[in-house]
């Protein structure tokens, strides 16, 4: 019951971060914004389709807890590992390269870094049978292990999106580029091998979180 109760609050959480996130994003966006473009242009980003699928989630799983129904697990490790995903490129990558300060500023504040650490959080407190009802089997909170390799489809489609767009049209001049990131900007074969390094780092983050979610549902039985 105390996990459940925590769980739904991080969920509220979650929501209220995508929500406030996607305001700022839309609607006050100032001159010296990094990463972050006009209006539904924002949806090329995987920061914000990543936040974005994770607040619908989010969504889901409250409806899910307020009908007694069990938790949404595969989608919400989906989620997880994305934002997880989005969180370390800033801190390791993004961050360094274009300054800490100007990757949690505004909405990135939100999207680089509270939702993310949340619904991390939020995924190792969940379970398939998170209920009111007492009928929890703590059988069936195993995380198949399968699951984790499915966290960087998400990765990869949108590696190979991005990457085709610069093959057919081209990187492009500041600020039009097409390489928003960056990750090609020593070379297409650096580029390969920093999205080959992004699948691993996701695939890396997914057996975290199914390695914590395993350790505290065998400190709650």
């Amino acid at each position: 019951m105390r996990f459940q109760k925590l769980a739904f609050l991080l969920n509220v959480l979650i929501v209220i971060f995508a929500v406030t996130g996607t305001i700022l994003m839309l609607f006050f966006r100032d001159g010296d914004q990094l990463l972050q473009s006009s209006g539904i242009a924002n949806l090329k980003y995987f920061t914000v389709l990543s936040n974005e699928f994770c607040g619908i989630i989010a969504v889901y799983s409250l409806i899910c807890r307020l009908r007694g129904k069990p938790q949404p697990m595969f989608a919400k490790l989906l989620a997880a590992a994305a934002v997880g995903l989005t969180f370390l490129t800033i801190a390791a990558f993004l961050g360094p390269m274009y300054g800490m300060l100007k990757m949690y500023h505004n909405a990135n504040l939100f999207f680089h870094l509270l939702l993310p650490l949340t619904a991390m959080d939020e995924f190792v407190m969940s379970d398939f049978s998170d209920r009111d009802d007492g009928k929890t089997d703590p059988s069936e909170n195993a995380i198949p292990f399968r699951w984790t390799f499915y966290t960087m489809i998400p990765v990869l489609l949108y590696g190979a999106g991005y990457l085709g767009n610069i093959l057919i049209n081209g990187t492009g001049v500041w600020p039009d580029t097409n390489d928003f990131y960056g990750f090609v900007n020593w070379g297409l074969p650096v580029g390969l091998l920093i999205f080959a390094f992004l699948l691993a780092a996701t695939w890396g983050i997914a057996c975290a979180l199914r390695a914590l979610h395993r350790q505290i549902r065998k400190e709650v039985k």
